[in-house]
C-alpha cells in the first residue's frame, strides 16, 4: 500500500498536493517501539509527541526512575498529512499504522486533548494510567500550573482527588492527583458524593500510583 501511494505523491505536473492545516494524529506502534518510531520521525523533521510517566525500577540492586510511555503502543504526530507526509511516516520501522480509515480519512485529535496531556506531563505531578472514562463529574482546575485543564473528578477525599483525562480515540485515560478545593464544575454543581470517603480504585485495577515516581 505504501509503495502504491508513493508512486502517486505528485500530480501530473509534479507540483505538491494541497496541504491543509496541521493536526495531531495518533500513531500505533509495535510493542516497545514508541521511542524508535519517534526518533525516526523527528530525524525527518516531523513534530512528534511521546508522553511519558516516571516509574520506579530496580536494576542491579539500584532503584531508579525510568520513563515509560503514558499510552503504551502510541505516540502522536502533528502534520497537515497530505499524501507525501503519510508515505514518509509509514516508512518508519516499528510503526503499525496511523489511526483512521485510510490515508485521506484519518482521525485527528483535538489540540485541547493534546495540550492537556502535555501540561500534566510537564507539571511535575504524579501521573498514572487509569481505566478509560468518558462520563462523570467534569471539572476545571482553577489555580496553579494546571489552571484551565479539564477532566473528570473521581475517587476524591476531602482535600485531594484524581483528575482523569481521556484520549477518546485511543480509549485510554490517565490520572493526576489534584487538590479538590482547586476545581470548579464545568456544568452544574460539584457533586458532594465521595467527599470524606477514602480513595478507592476499581476492582479490576490496582492503585495506578503504586509504582509511579513522585
Amino acid at each position: 500500500m505504501v509503495e502504491a501511494l508513493e508512486r502517486e505523491t505528485s500530480t501530473e505536473g509534479g507540483e505538491a498536493l494541497a496541504i491543509d492545516d496541521p493536526r495531531w494524529f495518533a500513531l500505533w506502534t509495535n510493542s516497545h517501539c514508541e521511542q524508535l518510531v519517534r526518533d525516526q520521525l523527528t530525524a525527518k523533521g516531523f513534530e512528534t509527541f511521546l508522553p511519558t510517566v516516571g516509574e520506579w525500577s530496580r536494576r542491579g540492586g539500584v532503584r531508579r526512575v525510568i520513563p515509560r510511555p503514558m499510552f503504551p503502543g502510541y505516540l502522536f504526530v502533528r502534520d497537515a498529512m497530505e499524501k507525501r507526509s503519510y508515505v514518509e511516516i509509514m516508512k518508519a520501522r516499528g510503526l503499525v499504522r496511523i489511526l483512521g480509515e485510510r490515508w485521506d480519512r484519518l482521525s485527528p485529535i483535538g489540540d485541547g486533548e493534546i495540550e492537556a496531556i502535555q501540561r500534566i506531563g510537564n507539571s511535575g505531578r504524579a501521573v498514572a494510567p487509569y481505566p478509560y472514562l468518558r462520563e462523570g463529574q467534569r471539572v476545571r482546575i482553577t489555580e496553579g500550573s494546571l489552571a484551565g485543564v479539564e477532566g473528570i473528578l473521581v475517587r476524591n477525599r476531602p482535600k485531594q482527588g484524581l483528575l482523569v483525562l481521556s484520549v477518546d480515540l485511543l480509549q485510554r485515560s490517565v490520572a493526576v492527583e489534584i487538590e479538590c478545593d482547586a476545581v470548579d464544575p464545568v456544568d452544574g454543581l460539584l457533586a458532594a458524593t465521595g467527599f470524606g470517603a477514602p480513595m478507592r480504585f476499581p476492582a479490576h485495577a490496582s492503585n495506578p500510583f503504586g509504582s509511579v515516581a513522585r
